[in-house]
């Protein structure tokens, strides 16, 4: 099983961290074992003092597949879920500002939260609502509308470079609004009124 996670995906996102309007997916891969499952309390790491949510829709894979057409990507998925790619931005920051590779303030233990799943056939997804409360406020909102890339087409796009495999998560990117955590904050995400996670900053 394999995290694949999708970066700059909504333009309000793009600007808000200073970034360009990408030509094709941005791509990068968590390990294994930064999955957080069951509303188990997230711990910030030692080494980083500066910790991001950004929450995302993510769709889990139901069947292998390599160079997926985008007419048939719909057929490789069928349930959504929502999740938080927690990013080091120090950490980050300073390992992009030398041209280094940054999997380190992405692929740490317990960095990708994950949800319950759902049928998508539960949702309109050319039309789907999310959003993500810290403490009881809404921090972030997005539509999949918003995206970029459509989860077809981020499929379809990944699939020419990695093989999908039974079991693999995609993050498909996260809206404006990312902010730190610190402890004893409470996250709660939904799906349109559904509550799809809720856990606290340890």
């Amino acid at each position: 099983m394999k995290i694949i996670c999708i970066g700059r995906n909504y333009v309000e996102h793009i600007h808000e961290l200073n970034n360009e309007v990408p030509d094709e997916p941005v791509i990068f891969l968590k390990p294994d074992t930064a999955l957080l499952r069951e509303n188990a309390p997230f711990f910030i790491p030692e080494f980083t003092q500066d910790v991001h949510y950004e929450v995302e829709l993510v769709v889990k894979i139901k069947k292998m597949g390599k160079f997926i057409p985008v007419q048939f990507a719909h057929t490789y998925y069928d349930d959504i879920s929502l999740g938080i790619d927690f990013t080091a931005r120090d950490l980050q920051s300073k390992l992009k500002a030398k041209g280094l590779p940054w999997e380190k303030s992405k692929g740490f233990d317990h960095s990708a939260v994950i949800g319950k799943f759902l049928p998508k056939t539960d949702f309109d997804l050319t039309n789907l609502n999310f959003r993500l409360e810290k403490n009881g406020e809404v921090v972030q909102k997005g539509n999949s509308q918003q995206m970029i890339n459509s989860i077809d087409q981020i499929i379809s796009h990944v699939s020419e470079y990695f093989t999908l495999k039974v079991g693999d998560y995609i993050y498909t990117g996260t809206p404006s609004g990312v902010g730190p955590v610190s402890s004893g904050d409470k996250l709660v995400g939904f799906i349109e009124t559904e509550e799809m996670f809720r856990f606290n900053i340890g």
